[in-house]
C-alpha cells in the first residue's frame, strides 16, 4: 500500500466534507502541518467541527479557516493570541467546547486507544462537569470524560519512512500523536520522507498503523508565534 502522495490537495482528495468532525496537532504555531491546513482552505469545505488545542493565530495556521468561516465549532484548551477567535466566539459566531488541556490530550488518546470514556478530577465542581455523570471512587468525586475519535486527523511530523512510522522533532511533538492515534483517517506532513527500516525501530515515536496518507513539504514556514530576545 503505497502511503505517499504528490501533494497536499491529494492527500486529502475524497476524505474531508462539510460538517466533518477533525483533528490537527500542533501547539499554537509548533509543529502545525502548515501544507495539509493550506489545501484544507483551499478545498472549500466548511462547517467543520475542529479539535485541536487552539487556532493559531490571526492569518496563519488554523487563523485562515477561521477567516474563511470554514470552522462552525473548536473543542480547545485555549483561545490565546487569536482575536477572530475570541471575536467570532464572543459574538456568538463560533461555538466553542473549552476542554483542559490535559483532559483534551487523555480524550484523544484514550480515542486513539479503543477506550470510550474515563474518569477525571480535572473540571469537578465547574462548568466542565456541567451535564456530565460524576462518581465518586475513594472519597473523591471524578467527572466523566468521553473521548475523542475525529473522522480525520491532519498530523505534521519531522521524518516519515514509506511505511508511515514516524519521528516527531522536540517540542513539535506535543498533540501530533494523540491527534493522529485518533483519527479514523490520518493524514500526516513530512519534512523527510526514507525508505522504510531507514529509522531504527527503537526511534520511532508513533508507528505506522495509525498513518494512512503522507505528504511531504520540506520548506514550511515555522513561524514563531512570538519571540522574546534580551537586549544586546
Amino acid at each position: 500500500m503505497n502511503k505517499v502522495y504528490p501533494s497536499a490537495a491529494a492527500a486529502l482528495d475524497g476524505i474531508v466534507h462539510d460538517g466533518q468532525l477533525m483533528a490537527v496537532g500542533g501547539f499554537g504555531l509548533c509543529g502545525i502541518p502548515e501544507a495539509l491546513i493550506d489545501a484544507l482552505q483551499a478545498s472549500g469545505k466548511k462547517d467543520l467541527t475542529v479539535i485541536s488545542n487552539n487556532a493559531g493565530v490571526d492569518g496563519f495556521g488554523l487563523g485562515k479557516l477561521l477567516a474563511t468561516r470554514q470552522i462552525k465549532k473548536m473543542i480547545s484548551s485555549y483561545v490565546g493570541e487569536n482575536k477572530e477567535f475570541e471575536r467570532q466566539y464572543l459574538s456568538g459566531e463560533l461555538e466553542l467546547e473549552f476542554t483542559p488541556q490535559g483532559t483534551l490530550a487523555e480524550k484523544l488518546r484514550a480515542g486513539g486507544a479503543g477506550i470510550p470514556a474515563f474518569f477525571t478530577k480535572t473540571g469537578v465542581g465547574t462548568i466542565v462537569a456541567e451535564g456530565k455523570e460524576l462518581r465518586e471512587f475513594d472519597g473523591e468525586t471524578y467527572v466523566m470524560e468521553r473521548s475523542l475519535v475525529p473522522e480525520v486527523s491532519l498530523v505534521k511530523a519531522f521524518r516519515a519512512d514509506k511505511s508511515g512510522n514516524l519521528q516527531f522533532r522536540r517540542t513539535a511533538r506535543n498533540f501530533n500523536p494523540n491527534v493522529a492515534m485518533a483519527g479514523r483517517i490520518t493524514v500526516v506532513e513530512v519534512e523527510e520522507i526514507v525508505e522504510t527500516g531507514a529509522i531504527d525501530p527503537d526511534q520511532v515515536h508513533l508507528p505506522g498503523i495509525f498513518v494512512h496518507r503522507i505528504v511531504l513539504n520540506t520548506t514550511p514556514e515555522k513561524r514563531i508565534e512570538q519571540r522574546t530576545v534580551r537586549k544586546a
